[in-house]
């Protein structure tokens, strides 16, 4: 048993909820969310190495990975892996890239389902030199 962070009361460690006052993971002093995220402590240009974040925080706001090579929901970095991406290169189901494959994008070059594109390959494309 443990005192639960907001209001003190008694609860059992494994508690995925304080009885009292409803906080979630009450025996967890610096819980500040659900999910896993890791950053890499090697860094280059104030970006990490590697940064994974399948995580949201206390109020449901996601944690986006940032970094050289970002994986998660929601990702911007250099080399994205995830479902939402921003970057220069996306591996995504949704992307805004320099180079992409995705189902829906906006890319320079692209392979994906439908997309913007200056260049690209796939089922539905506008290209950018037919939209000016």
């Amino acid at each position: 048993m443990s005192p639960c962070r907001e209001c003190q009361r008694e609860v059992s460690e494994n508690a995925r909820a304080c009885p009292g006052c409803g906080a979630p993971m009450p025996s967890q002093l610096d819980w500040d969310g659900w999910g896993y995220e890791y950053k890499s402590s090697q860094q280059a240009l104030g970006l990490p190495l590697l940064h994974v974040s399948f995580k949201y925080r206390q109020n449901g706001t996601p944690v986006v990975a940032k970094g050289w090579l970002a994986i998660g929901q929601f990702s911007c970095g250099f080399v994205n892996i995830s479902q939402f991406g921003l970057g220069p290169f996306c591996l995504s189901q949704f992307a805004v890239a320099g180079i992409a494959v995705s189902q829906i994008c906006a890319a320079v070059i692209a392979l994906c389902q439908i997309g913007v594109v200056y260049d690209g390959w796939g089922q539905l494309l506008l290209k950018l030199a037919d939209l000016l």
